[in-house]
């Protein structure tokens, strides 16, 4: 009896409180993507109107876009060179970051614990603090007004998060799986390749897209590396936007921009949400 007077309890607790969270998360949502929206909104309206506080445009334009994407900004080509770079980054970080967390998920020696240790403490350094270095070494290396300046310090950046995610990826996969493969004749890198990795990819998939997303939103290396227009990134280049007169600020033509430079990304996340959930909780099931 007792049972199931905790039972109903416990159900009209879950009931009572049920409306309170369906609350908190709208509200939390509406926090979130309040400044998205008021961009949205802002790149669809007329130059005239970029200071009306409507909550929608009285007048939809598409006048924005077509300044953002007028041949003397290059923004077509900054947003090509972006995917360049955030597609290098991602690419190269991935083939570092998958040896690596695999060795430091199976593999025991001495001093594992110091060299994860170490991986984390890289990522905190502040990018700001890197920036003099890295440019006095580029300059001397020839680099600047490169793909590869962009590149580097990038996955520098984003290793350590790949490397991680990876290597708690690892970490859940049942070691057997390998040590079946081996003794139906695999040698240790075929069980690699045709075993761990097919069984890994929900993992990696997700550790792409937070890569890509970390290297796409860059902004303080390109803009200090990079100095020709024809070599920037969206990002940079969008911080460039003149008026028509060169003095006024194209609030409007930043907005448009910066829809057009989120909406790849909200594009992948949305495509490709399941496969990211996947990745975040089923390694220990595979």
């Amino acid at each position: 009896m007792s049972t199931r007077t905790n039972e109903a309890t416990i159900a009209g607790r879950f009931r009572t409180g049920f409306p309170a969270r369906r609350i908190g998360i709208l509200a939390i949502v509406v926090y979130c993507l309040a400044p998205f929206y008021w961009m949205v909104v802002s790149s669809l309206r007329r130059p005239s109107d970029q200071f009306s506080n409507s909550l929608l445009p009285t007048t939809i334009s598409f006048e924005n876009y077509a300044a953002a994407f007028d041949a003397r900004n290059g923004f077509a080509r900054a947003l090509l060179n972006s995917l360049v770079v955030a597609g290098a980054t991602t690419a190269l970080t991935l083939l570092v970051a998958i040896f690596a967390g695999y060795a430091l998920a199976r593999l025991d020696f001495r001093g594992k614990t110091l060299i994860l240790t170490m991986i984390i403490a890289a990522s905190m350094f502040p990018p700001i603090t890197l920036v003099v270095p890295m440019l006095r070494l580029f300059t001397d290396a020839g680099w600047i007004n490169t793909y590869q300046a962009m590149i580097v310090p990038s996955m520098s950046f984003a290793l350590p998060l790949a490397v991680w995610n990876l290597t708690a990826f690892f970490r859940q996969m049942p070691a057997e799986l390998e040590k079946a493969a081996q003794v139906d004749g695999c040698t240790a890198a075929q069980a690699f390749r045709k075993v761990v990795i097919p069984l890994a990819a929900p993992g990696i998939f997700t550790t792409a897209i937070l890569v890509f997303i970390c290297a796409w939103n860059e902004f303080l290396i390109a803009a200090s590396v990079v100095n020709d227009r024809q070599m920037m990134t969206a990002n940079v280049i969008v911080s460039l936007f003149t008026g028509q007169y060169k003095y006024d600020q194209p609030f409007g033509t930043q907005m448009a921009a910066g829809v057009v430079v989120t909406l790849p990304l909200v594009a992948a996340v949305l495509f490709f949400q399941r496969r990211i959930v996947d990745g975040l909780t089923a390694g220990g099931l595979k």
